[in-house]
């Protein structure tokens, strides 16, 4: 989010919520925040623990917009596709092989 996005939200929260109430929901939302970041480091602390130390994990390589069915499929349709086993053996046996 830009900063003109966030400034707005907040004009329109001050004048919603008022200017009473706006610093206990503002302390709240920081509670949120905070309570939030810490699941998010024992969730990545957990995967470590399960996964073993040396391991660092690149989260981006399990993000769901990376999986765009029309790209999968265009490099399904433009790979070689592996021979079959029995064509394979048949290469390395010979080709008059039974």
């Amino acid at each position: 989010m830009s900063f003109e996005k966030l400034l707005v939200i907040g004009v329109i929260a001050a004048f919603l919520i008022g200017p009473t109430r706006l610093p206990a929901y503002a302390a709240r939302l920081g509670q949120l925040v905070r309570s939030l970041r810490g699941l998010a480091d024992d969730v990545q602390r957990q995967v470590r623990e399960e996964t073993g130390e040396s391991v660092d994990l690149d989260w981006r390589r399990y993000d769901p917009r990376q999986y765009d069915p029309r790209r999968i499929i265009r490099e399904a349709l433009l790979s070689e596709p592996e021979p079959e086993p029995a064509t394979r053996a048949r290469e390395r046996i010979g080709p008059d092989a039974p």
